[in-house]
Formats: C-alpha cells, sequence, structure tokens
C-alpha cells in the first residue's frame, strides 16, 4: 500500500470518525475527518482525496446530495465514493450507486470488510494511475516517433530537392556544351545540301558536254555508282535535317525544363510546357515489344500565360506523367501481351491531357491515363512521403508528395487524385494564373475541396 494514499471520513457521527480514524491510520493511510456535507464539499473541492467515505444519514445535507455535488464537478468527479450507512434496503443501495458511488458498507462495521472495500478500490486507482501513465508514455513515444517521421520525411524531400537541383545544373551544363555543335551542324545543313545540288548540277552538265569521258572517268563513275549518289544524297541530307531539328528541340525541351526558378514566379506557356515534358519522354512512349505505342490525346483550352515556378512545375509534370506510363507498362507487362496480339484485345494505352480556365484566375489540367488505376483503400494515401503502390526498389515514394508540396504550398494550387481500379487514373492540377490576386481569405477552403476554383476570385 502507499502511505500517501489520502482519504476522508464524512460522517456526523464523532465516535464513528474516530473509529475509522484510528483503524485507518494504523494502515498507514493519510486520513482527513469531515462532521457534515458543506465541510466535506469544501475540504475535497480544496485538497482532493483519492477516496472518500460517505455517510447518507446526516443533517443540512445527506451523502447522496453530497454525492450529487461531487460527481457534478469535473475536477473532482473520478474520485471514488464510498457509501456508509445503517440502512440496508435494498432500495438504499441502489440509489447509492446510481448517483455515482462504487461500493457501500454497512453498518456496525466489520473491519476486515472496511479494509478489503477499501483497498480494492484504491488498489483500482493504483491500476488505473499506471494505466494512464503507461498510456501518456507511449503517446509519448508515438510522438516521438511522428516528429522522427517528419524529419527523415523533410530531409529526404530536402535531399530530393537538392537532387534536382544538382541535376538541373548538371542538365544545363550539358546543354550548354550541345547547343552550339547541333546548332552549327542543323544551320549548316541547308548550306551543305545547296553545295550538293551544285556538284550534282555540274556533273549533269558535264555528262552533257562530254558523253563520251575518258576511260579513267568512266571507271570511277561506275565504281561510285554516280546515280545512286545523285538520288540518295538528298534523302540523307533531309534525315540528318530532320534528326538535328530534333535533338535542337530536345535541348530546348531541356532548357525549360532545367529551370532552376532561382528569379521566382515567371508567365510561361503551360502548353509549351507540358510539351517540353512529354518531347523528353518520348522514349517511353514508343511501342515496346509487349505493347503498342502510348497514344497523347491533347485537348488544350485557351488559357493565358501563367504565373509558376516553371522547373517546378515541370517537375510535377515529370513525376504525373511517369507515373501514367509506369502504370500503363505494368498493365500490359502482368497481362503478358506480345506485339500484335494487344489489337485482339482492344487494349490501346492512352494518356489524355485536357487544359481549361476555371472561374476568373484559375487554370486546371488533368491528367488522365487508362492503365490499372488506384485501388480505394489507397487513393487517400497517395501523397504520403515514402508511399507508393509500385513495389519496393522501383521508387522512392516521394515523386507525388513533392508534387503536391510544389502544388498546394508554393503555387497555392490543388492536387487531386481520382481512380477506377483496373480502367483509369486520373490526376487533376488546379493553380491560379496570377498568384498575387488569389484571396488568400479563401484559399484554404479551395485547397481542401471546400469551395470550387469557380468561386475564387481576384481581390
Amino acid at each position: 500500500m502507499n502511505s500517501k494514499e489520502s482519504i476522508i471520513i464524512v460522517d456526523d457521527t464523532l465516535e464513528n470518525l474516530q473509529l475509522l480514524s484510528n483503524m485507518l491510520n494504523d494502515r498507514g493511510y493519510e486520513v482527513r475527518v469531515a462532521v457534515n456535507g458543506v465541510v466535506a464539499l469544501k475540504s475535497i473541492q480544496a485538497v482532493p482525496p483519492d477516496l472518500i467515505l460517505l455517510d447518507i444519514n446526516m443533517p443540512q445535507m445527506d451523502g447522496y446530495e453530497v454525492c450529487h455535488h461531487l460527481k457534478s464537478d469535473p475536477r473532482i468527479c473520478e474520485i471514488p465514493v464510498i457509501f456508509m450507512s445503517a440502512l440496508n434496503d435494498v432500495f438504499d443501495k441502489v440509489k447509492a450507486f446510481s448517483i455515482g458511488g462504487c461500493d457501500y458498507i454497512t453498518k456496525p462495521f466489520q473491519v476486515e470488510e472496511v479494509f478489503a472495500r477499501i483497498e480494492n478500490q484504491l488498489r483500482n486507482i493504483r491500476l488505473k494511475k499506471q494505466l494512464e501513465q503507461s498510456e501518456a508514455k507511449e503517446r509519448e513515444k508515438a510522438q516521438k516517433l511522428a516528429d522522427a517521421l517528419i524529419k527523415i520525411q523533410d530531409a529526404q524531400v530536402q535531399i530530393n530537392t537538392e537532387k534536382m537541383f544538382m541535376l538541373g545544373k548538371v542538365v544545363t551544363g550539358i546543354v550548354y556544351e550541345i547547343s552550339n555543335p547541333i546548332n552549327f551542324i542543323f544551320g549548316n545543313i541547308s548550306h551543305i545540301h545547296q553545295y550538293v545540288n551544285d556538284l550534282v548540277d555540274l556533273v549533269e552538265s558535264y555528262q552533257k558536254l562530254v558523253p563520251t569521258p575518258p576511260m579513267e572517268i568512266q571507271n570511277k563513275v561506275e565504281d561510285s555508282d554516280i546515280d545512286f549518289i545523285k538520288s540518295d544524297l538528298p534523302k540523307v541530307l533531309h534525315s540528318m535535317k530532320i534528326g538535328s531539328k530534333r535533338i535542337a528541340d530536345i535541348i530546348s525541351s531541356l532548357k525549360q525544363f532545367s529551370q532552376q526558378d532561382e528569379s521566382g514566379f515567371k508567365a510561361i506557356d503551360l502548353h509549351q510546357a507540358i510539351d517540353n515534358t512529354l518531347m523528353i519522354l518520348q522514349y517511353r512512349l514508343r511501342e515496346k515489344s509487349y505493347r503498342p505505342a502510348i497514344a497523347i490525346t491533347k485537348n488544350y483550352g485557351k488559357i493565358p500565360l501563367v504565373e509558376c515556378l516553371p522547373g517546378n512545375l515541370h517537375q510535377v509534370f515529370m513525376n504525373i506523367l511517369t507515373n501514367a506510363i509506369d502504370s500503363l507498362e505494368s498493365l500490359f507487362a502482368n497481362n503478358g501481351l506480345e506485339l500484335g496480339n494487344y489489337s485482339a484485345r482492344k487494349i490501346y494505352p492512352e494518356i489524355r491531357i485536357n487544359t481549361e480556365l476555371t472561374g476568373v484566375n484559375f487554370v486546371k489540367i488533368t491528367i488522365e491515363d487508362n492503365g490499372k488505376g488506384i485501388e480505394e483503400d489507397m487513393l487517400d494515401r497517395i501523397f504520403e512521403p515514402f508511399f507508393s503502390t509500385k513495389s519496393l526498389g522501383n521508387t522512392t515514394g516521394l515523386g507525388l508528395s513533392i508534387g503536391h508540396q510544389i502544388i498546394v504550398e508554393k503555387h497555392k494550387g490543388r492536387l487531386t487524385c481520382s481512380s477506377v481500379p483496373g480502367q483509369k487514373a486520373k490526376f487533376v492540377i488546379e493553380i491560379p494564373i496570377q498568384q498575387e490576386y488569389i484571396k488568400s481569405s479563401a484559399i484554404t477552403n479551395f485547397q481542401r475541396g471546400i469551395i470550387p476554383s469557380q468561386e475564387l476570385g481576384m481581390r
């Protein structure tokens, strides 16, 4: 027993007070007494005890009324009350328990019974305190773990951001080194084409003027197959021009994609930003041995330039489009389809991209694929750091989390996901066209989905 456990005895009979006080003091309890209900309430409210022994029959205020006051006070309502009375009627006991009593002792007292009932209640208190302490410790541990997880997540996000920043710098450097040579090649192909035409004209003029050239010249003409060269060389030059143009387009896309947003928000062509990302992902959209080429269906609305952090927004488009491609890849790989068989199954991979104005100051970008979709129980966690629907080792689980952070925190927008498992997944990005004019008072409700973007006007 804990010697610090305190008990208050409320009884108007001095003999009972003295008897119980001596008994409990001898057992090591800290005992206080009150001769009526009014004094008892004041004493209990001033210094709450661990247990109350409460007589029922008292003048001014009986034990039932005292207990009613005790249970009405949230500060002391949890203190256990053991009623004491010479009344042994079942009705009295039922009433005692119904108003909040936890036990009942009948007078005259039986010493061992009194100690047993008191100790039983105090034991319950000890167990409750131990449970509360244990729960508090577990909550503290859980909070520490949650705080540690947040720190780890923040560190991972920071690391990933820094990696993207460094990658952007590397890409910028590579693009800079490649730009001049490819521009030189692309710019000179037209000159080469003209030179070749001039040489071909010269040869043809010579052949007309000298229909029978010397044997040495005839042999060289036969060895070089001049007729084939004249027909094929323009084709080769045309192919080189197309290839160089494609490399130049990719370099231009990489330039846009690798912007570091060091100078803050810029007004950009959103459609060009999407096209730049698609250009970089062209190699993944091509036909494979187990699936046809992934079709890109674009339905671009009429929208103005959008103020954004270009590099960050490219990163969001890249993550969402990569996930869409991965979903389509997984669909075909799991079905075990081979080239040519997909047409019989009428499975054609497609990514649909739609842009439109919503309200006065918002643009909405929808990216939808007809892949395997996302299970319903995963949708609520899709933007959590480190959560992924892909197998371990194939992802960091940070792409969509960072994308959500970029859209919501940096652009005051909203990024949502819906899905029909086995059929499709759809991501919707909504961001302001002009950041400075957005109504800050309503933006939180918009981000939570409480109000639509159409209701967010200009300040």
